[in-house]
């Protein structure tokens, strides 16, 4: 929604970038260090907790 001034949407777009951001860092770590499945199973639920507000936000 461009240009929307709801402020929801521009909480949306932060967890978005922090998702976004957390896979990289998760995935940087996994490269160094091997595999945790604690850093995984946090950005998964980080992940659903994006998803979530993207479809509630979209339906109202």
């Amino acid at each position: 929604m461009p240009g929307s001034a709801n402020g929801s949407n521009g909480s949306t777009k932060a967890m978005g970038i922090l998702t976004v951001g957390g896979l990289v860092v998760v995935t940087a770590y996994t490269v160094a260090l091997g595999s945790n499945g604690w850093l995984w199973f946090g950005w998964v639920v980080l992940g659903l907790l994006t998803l979530a507000m993207v479809v509630t936000q979209s339906s109202g």
